[in-house]
């Protein structure tokens, strides 16, 4: 068991002093978001699709379909290639 915690130990010491990831862009995002969908995902946070579409540029009202959200953010992402 003593084996277990020190690797435990080492992992976290190690994401101590890793850097921090790059952030990723708006489009990058959405891109990701759309692939997960694709690959049989569910979107379970339409707060979080909505945040993507409006950091894209897209108006979204609060009480908009998540599949409209989607299929916005599907031509959005195609539109910028």
């Amino acid at each position: 068991m003593g084996l277990r915690r020190q690797k435990g130990f080492w992992a976290w010491l190690k994401r101590c002093f890793a850097p921090p990831p790059e952030p990723v862009s708006d489009i990058e995002q959405a891109r990701r978001l759309l692939h997960a969908i694709d690959s049989g995902g569910i979107p379970l946070n339409p707060a979080r699709i909505n945040a993507i579409a409006r950091n894209l540029g897209l108006e979204v009202s609060k009480k908009a379909a998540v599949e409209e959200t989607i299929a916005r953010l599907r031509a959005a992402v195609e539109r910028a290639g």
